[in-house]
């Protein structure tokens, strides 16, 4: 097959119909500018869903996977690596945590906390203490025991049955909570700010309340921090900026910068539940995608990283609100950090794709977060004028739409 016929349309014959991507293929990026085939450029606040941190192609993460690419690919884990051993005592460093199980992707380090909550309860209270519960909206992931464990039931709908103990309760009530957990709940799992639900940020006082209740039950607080975690926030972890510490906490997406790679860490006393043979993984923790997150941590850490994050999400709060005054398109703009959410008013509830691809033809690629939120997570080193590119040409969208919809 030549190059030439390689293209959008060759998707729809060769690939699993679960998703239905843009009709233009990138092919080059570099910091927060994408190339499609046609060399159409585009100013890019998806961050690949908030996974590429500091940009496309970043030079210190590509030199460290060259330079960890001629040396050691893969072992497996009848053996360790140094570039694992590395990553694990910065994040134990840099954290609550005392001990980090590797894994692929944030899924994977999902379904390592649920199995290690549930071990954890049995272990300890016995096999009645097997109840989780997280909260409606949520997302975990899309292994049949985190979609289960996730919040959204459109999610979970064919798979049944789906594994059980397991309840929701209503993000930021603590009231809803309180009426749920029990004695047999041995884990609550919840993200900081709900990412895929429409970037619904925790109250304090819920937080703080969610730790008490877990504590007057002996219950395990899972933070899930896969799209909230490695600086998107403007701290290394969101939970870094609340009062309480979770027992548990799961890391993916941003943590290799666009290379596969995700890590649960947790206390040592939660730590000892998962013994030798009790869970593992092929693949992680392997030497390629250790060596691209060490370089992740490295550079993320540095003070002009996260102490930017304010100063970049006010150029995207002044755009959003600019635009807002015109047009009043939007209901709410929330979210924290670079994880940014411009709900629609109900007029437009349904339609937040239809503004994706308005966005995507005048050169911007944005997000949504379900039918209702335009979502932004862009690399945390987004240069100042690519934001101010991608609110112009975000306006530019929105006018267009606004403008074909009058004229219907």
């Amino acid at each position: 097959m030549s190059e030439q016929q390689v293209n959008r349309a060759l998707f729809n014959d060769v690939m699993v119909p679960n998703y239905n991507p843009q009709p233009m293929v990138p092919v080059r990026g570099e910091g927060s500018r994408l190339w499609d085939q046609d060399g159409t450029e585009y100013v890019d606040v998806t961050g690949g869903i908030a996974v590429n941190v500091l940009g496309h192609c970043h030079p210190r993460l590509v030199k460290a996977l060259e330079a960890q690419a001629s040396n050691l690919w893969h072992l497996s884990n009848v053996f360790t690596n140094e570039p694992a051993l590395r990553l694990a005592e910065k994040l134990v460093n840099a954290t609550f945590a005392d001990r980090v199980f590797f894994c692929n992707s944030g899924a994977e380090a999902n379904e390592a906390a649920f199995k290690l909550a549930r071990k954890f309860g049995f272990d300890h209270y016995g096999e009645e203490k097997n109840e989780i519960i997280s909260f409606t909206k949520s997302f975990h992931g899309r292994t049949l025991f985190s979609v289960s464990v996730g919040g959204q039931p459109k999610y979970r709908q064919g798979f049944e049955p789906v594994p059980q103990g397991i309840t929701h309760a209503k993000y930021n009530d603590l009231e809803g909570l309180k009426a749920l957990i029990s004695d047999r709940t041995c884990a609550v799992v919840m993200e900081p700010i709900q990412g895929e639900g429409g970037v619904i940020p925790a109250a304090p006082d819920f937080v703080r309340g969610v730790r008490e209740l877990c504590d007057q039950h002996n219950v395990l607080l899972v933070f899930d921090e896969v799209q909230t975690g490695v600086g998107r926030t403007g701290k290394l972890y969101a939970y870094m900026d609340t009062d309480v510490i979770p027992d548990i906490l799961t890391s993916a997406k941003a943590l290799g910068g666009g290379f596969p790679v995700g890590a649960m860490l947790t206390t040592e006393k939660v730590a000892a539940s998962f013994g030798i043979g009790s869970h593992g993984s092929t693949y992680g923790g392997n030497p390629l995608a250790c060596a691209v997150a060490n370089a992740v941590i490295d550079e993320v850490t540095r003070p002009e990283i996260l102490e930017g994050v304010a100063h970049k999400r006010t150029l995207f709060e002044q755009g959003l609100e600019e635009i807002n005054a015109k047009h009043g398109i939007f209901k709410e703009i929330r979210g924290k950090g670079l994880l940014i959410g411009a709900e629609l008013i109900e007029a437009w509830h349904g339609k937040a794709g239809e503004f994706l691809a308005a966005a995507r033809e005048q050169g911007v690629l944005i997000l949504v977060a379900g039918p209702n939120v335009l979502r932004m997570a862009p690399a945390l080193n987004i240069p100042d004028e690519d934001i101010r590119a991608a609110m112009q040409a975000l306006q530019a969208a929105v006018e267009k739409k606004l403008s074909k919809a009058d004229q219907v």
